[in-house]
């Protein structure tokens, strides 16, 4: 089992106790990665605005609902473009997603330009007119929401305080290049989604970085709790292989019998054989050749090898 917790250094802030822009980078480096929301608004005579936001998620999909927060500038706690437009002008906006092709644009139209500049032609992007809303979508993002803003609801007047703009989204647009061929969704395989962490830094979701974990929902696990004493308290298997085993419905797990025909495959065959005079040795190579079972997603596998181990 992994290191306890309890063994680890930890450093303890109360909010309040440093400053704003470094209690600021604390936050953001660690509720990483983040969804980003490039978001253009339109004020009442037309003038259009586009920014990204990073405080951001989808929040209901029925009815579609999708929040940003543009907070008060740590800075100088002055308000954004975005958040005028949104509360005081025009109450739509479209929250376009970025892949990475268009990561630095969308980073250059951040910059605080005066209010009447268009950061559409700052970043080089291109207005589509939106079906429903006034603001125009980003035709080269390969997502965008157009919504209607139902609430603006600020959480703090001072710098760096939120200000949680509520949108219903009545349209959207999916390019058709990245949506599975399988069936309805995005594939994340073709997405090539980024994402933002602290400071300068962002993130890109790239093939070799994608994992599944199979949702518990589908099933009762039977939990860690439960879990053979031998495999709880192991040496070898992470936090990560104990979930997965725990993740197992105790009416699948494998008999007695499927436990001694395992016996017989090669490379179990093999560890028994080369560590019979070491009963420790062989518990432990058994264990090893499980996790590595288990980290192939040969999950049935590995339980009976693991299970073998703890003879």
């Amino acid at each position: 089992m992994p290191t306890s917790p309890s063994a680890a250094a930890f450093r303890t802030i109360t909010p309040g106790t440093l400053s704003g822009p470094d209690w600021h980078q604390f936050m953001l480096g660690a509720v990483a990665p983040r969804p980003i929301a490039f978001v253009s608004t339109i004020d009442r005579e037309g003038h259009v605005n586009l920014s990204p936001f990073s405080f951001f998620n989808v929040f209901s999909s029925n009815p579609a609902t999708l929040i940003f927060s543009p907070a008060n500038r740590v800075r100088d706690n002055t308000q954004k473009h975005t958040l005028y437009n949104v509360r005081d002008e025009v109450p739509e906006c479209v929250i376009n997603i970025c892949d990475y092709p268009l990561v630095e644009q969308m980073s250059l139209a951040s910059t605080e330009y005066e209010r009447s500049v268009n950061e559409f032609r700052k970043a080089g992007l291109t207005e589509l007119a939106s079906d429903k809303v006034r603001p125009p979508r980003v035709a080269e993002c390969p997502v965008s929401f157009e919504c209607v803003v139902e609430q603006v609801i600020p959480v703090g007047d001072s710098n760096g305080g939120g200000n949680l703009v509520v949108c219903r989204v009545v349209q959207a647009h999916f390019r058709e290049d990245i949506l599975l061929a399988s069936g309805p969704g995005v594939d994340p395989h073709k997405f090539d989604a980024v994402a933002r962490l602290g400071a300068d830094w962002y993130a890109r979701v790239v093939p070799e970085s994608l994992f599944e974990v199979p949702k518990p929902n589908r099933h009762k696990g039977m939990g860690i709790d439960q879990l053979p004493e031998h495999l709880r308290h192991s040496e070898v298997l992470t936090g990560n292989n104990l979930g997965r085993l725990a993740n197992l419905e105790p009416a699948a797990l494998p008999t007695a019998e499927d436990v001694e025909a395992v016996r017989h495959e090669p490379l179990v065959a093999y560890t028994l054989n080369k560590y019979r005079e070491s009963p420790a040795e062989q518990r432990h190579h058994l264990m090893l050749l499980g996790k590595t079972l288990l980290e192939e997603g040969r999950l049935l596998d590995a339980w009976k090898v693991l299970l073998l181990a703890g003879e």
